[in-house]
């Protein structure tokens, strides 16, 4: 047999919402419950528990604002708006929406003209070159689908 000494991380909380006589159960005896069962079934202490418990709460750092990460952005959205579906049930492509999304990085590009580091300006022309060219090839597959 095995030694419970062997795994420590196997944590047991009690979800029940109702008392061994049937009776709803506070949210707040639910969670004192959940506290103490982790406490009793763990060897670290409270406030290390607390801290993974805050750590595993909060959302991940989001990247710092910069231009490429808009262009990068504004580029995964046409993308994903080009995209053919897998099945028949699925939504077509939204061509108009991807359409939009690139004229938007076109008037970005115009309106950065000359404000731009040489990496920046081709990141942002070959995303747009990119993008141009897989909506034009979007639209050649749904024409050819239409006629045959």
């Amino acid at each position: 047999m095995s030694d419970d000494s062997e795994n420590p991380s196997i944590k047991v909380s009690d979800r029940r919402r109702f008392s061994a006589d049937g009776e709803p159960l506070d949210q707040e005896e639910t969670a004192a419950t959940e506290e103490s069962v982790a406490a009793e079934t763990t060897d670290e202490p409270a406030e290390e528990r607390e801290s993974a418990a805050k750590s595993a709460a909060s959302p991940p750092p989001l990247p710092a604002a910069s231009f490429e990460l808009l262009v990068m952005s504004l580029g995964v959205q046409a993308q994903m708006e080009l995209t053919a579906p897998n099945d028949d049930n699925a939504p077509p492509p939204n061509l108009d929406m991807a359409r939009h999304t690139i004229d938007l990085l076109a008037v970005l590009k115009e309106k950065t003209k000359g404000n731009l580091s040489l990496e920046e300006s081709r990141r942002l022309d070959n995303t747009l070159t990119e993008l141009r060219f897989r909506y034009v090839q979007r639209v050649n597959e749904i024409n050819e689908k239409a006629k045959g």
